[in-house]
């Protein structure tokens, strides 16, 4: 292979064919994701090239407009102080402000058009192009791409990815951010099962997080579930090639749900539901979700049944930009690290999620389960922040554990809960003060080269993590942890505060953080004891950022105290 071919395969004709003699501009140089990582992931293998008449899905992102008046929007039906305060947009409101321009939807339909691509499918804000290509025209359509077949993960989830990068014609560069199902890898899950504490005796003891164990330390009654009247609902959605099954749920509410009313099935899963082993990680979000959000309809979102070249996470995005009536709270256990996206993935992700907060939709996210994080830039250790928990339109939840593993405690830091500082997104202006209280007040920050400390700043919130039961091919599974389990109870009782305010008729809660960082934590239990974990060195010996007082990037302002959170949130 020549010096050329090695640096991206873009040899003079590879580059003419790219063009296909309609956007010939001169040299075919842009590229929209120069800082994607392409390294593989751990345990990842690949079988070779494909077949070059094989087919793929290829998903384009188109360059939106308003992206500025879309953020202003959000700002005001968030803020509580502001006049539009829950006057959210519609799907259709969001697409009149975002969709292209005529001159983008024209440029990028006669590109695909010209390069053979078919069976192509808009969504209703038209920002998002899925088209079937071979194999053969996707790598004339995109020098650079070299589409390899590849196994990995424990389920062993076949994909087909690109491991060099894409470039563009130079006339593409003002219409397209860029084009997914050729980097990024399906996740895979950091839920971890820990072994059972030892403690002498079990008298007045638990043996570990159930519903009832939720209900109790978090304050919420038997009457503390939906009312089956309103058109309340919840989701959960799933990326890692899982599945949850209606016996397992069946069987969980059995043996945990037995003293407060709740659904016995989900009603309804977008997306294909397959047969085969359920997931402990698909049967927790579910479990929870409707536990934590009982008597609450509730949505699955699962990528089962995908094309080996599209990506989960991205479907789900287009999926939100293609239905007008959707749950209220939306829950998500899934990250990357920041510094394995490209710069114009992440901030088109973040502007769907933006998208989503204009509609009035509660997404939260878990924070991760690595604590701050740890990489090392130029030789110098770094705490590596996680997305989408550092978008500032979500939510991020954080983790914690009793402080007697065997009784309903108080709560300290899960030693795993992720936290810490953006390097991407600026420190939006709701949590300015929460942040600089923090900063100038912590006894025991890390070094100042760790962290951006004019970063977004995550989580926001909190709830336990460690010591689960969970029902997975109806076997009850103990010690299951993770803030995959914290993110769905949080969700649920936000669902239940939902449910007020809609019979009142009140809107929902949406886009929470401005509320929640003006009211400085009021209906949450303050975590002030613990650290999380980071870099195993001599600087900071694996200790990360600490709890204390108010709000903190470990717990963020705290976890629920139910009937305190209900009466915060139902003000207007």
């Amino acid at each position: 292979m020549t010096a050329d071919e090695r640096k991206g395969r873009m040899g003079p004709r590879s580059c003419l064919l790219g063009l296909f003699a309609l956007f010939v501009t001169g040299k075919c140089s842009y590229s929209p994701e120069p800082d994607q990582q392409r390294r593989l992931p751990p345990g990842w293998v690949s079988l070779g090239r494909a077949d070059p008449e094989e087919e793929l899905s290829l998903t384009f992102a188109l360059r939106q407009q308003n992206v500025k008046r879309l953020s202003e929007l959000v700002q005001a039906v968030s803020d509580p102080g502001s006049p539009h305060y829950g006057k959210y947009l519609t799907l259709e409101d969001v697409a009149e402000l975002v969709r292209p321009s005529p001159l983008t939807l024209h440029t990028v339909q006669k590109w695909l058009l010209a390069a053979g691509a078919r069976n192509c499918h808009s969504v209703t804000t038209q920002d998002f192009l899925t088209c079937w290509l071979s194999v053969r025209q996707a790598e004339l359509l995109l020098p650079g791409a070299e589409f390899h077949h590849y196994v990995g993960g424990p389920a062993e989830t076949h994909a087909v990815r690109s491991p060099h990068p894409y470039r563009l014609p130079k006339a593409l560069a003002p219409h397209v951010d860029f084009v997914g199902g050729l980097h990024r890898f399906p996740p895979t899950s950091t839920l971890r099962q820990r072994p059972e504490p030892q403690v002498p005796g079990t008298v007045g003891l638990h043996l570990g997080v159930t519903p009832s164990v939720i209900r109790k330390r978090y304050n919420l009654t038997a009457q503390d579930v939906g009312s089956g009247t309103t058109n309340n609902s919840q989701a959960c959605a799933q990326f890692l090639e899982q599945y949850f099954h209606d016996s397992d749920l069946a069987e969980f509410m059995r043996l945990f749900g037995g003293d407060f009313a709740h659904q016995a099935s989900v009603a309804r899963v977008v997306g294909q539901q397959g047969r085969g082993r359920a997931g402990i990680e698909a049967s927790l979000d579910v479990e929870y979700l409707m536990s934590a959000g009982a008597n609450i309809s509730t949505w699955v979102y699962s990528s089962p049944g995908r094309h080996e070249s599209q990506e989960p996470f991205l479907q789900w995005l287009l999926l939100l930009s293609n239905e007008s009536a959707l749950p209220y709270v939306h829950t998500v256990s899934y990250g990357d690290d920041e510094d394995s996206l490209s710069s114009t993935y992440i901030q088109r992700v973040n502007t769907e999620l933006m998208k989503a907060a204009a509609r009035g939709l509660t997404l939260l996210f878990a924070s991760g389960d690595s604590g701050a994080g740890c990489w090392s830039v130029s030789g110098r250790h770094q705490f590596r922040p996680s997305f989408p928990a550092s978008s500032p339109y979500v939510t991020t939840v954080g983790g914690t554990s009793f402080q007697n593993p065997f009784r309903i405690t108080d709560e300290v830091v899960d030693y795993i809960s992720g936290g810490g500082f953006s390097n991407v997104f600026p420190q939006p202006s709701y949590q300015e003060e929460a942040v600089t209280r923090y900063l100038s007040s912590s006894p025991h920050l890390p070094p100042s080269s760790y962290f951006n400390a004019s970063g977004r700043a995550y989580p926001d919130v909190a709830a336990l993590s460690d010591g689960y039961w969970v029902v997975s091919n109806h076997v009850p599974i103990p010690w299951v942890s993770g803030t995959s389990a914290s993110t769905p109870v949080f969700g649920g009782l936000l669902s239940l505060i939902n449910e007020h305010r809609i019979l009142r008729g009140l809107p929902p809660l949406g886009f929470l953080n401005p509320r929640l960082y003006q009211q400085r934590g009021a209906g949450l239990f303050d975590v002030t004891r613990g650290c999380h974990e980071s870099c195993l060195n001599e600087e900071v010996e694996g200790q990360g950022f600490c709890s204390g007082p108010g709000w903190d990037p470990v717990t963020g302002w705290g976890t629920p105290n139910f009937p305190a959170l209900l009466k915060t949130l139902m003000n207007p």
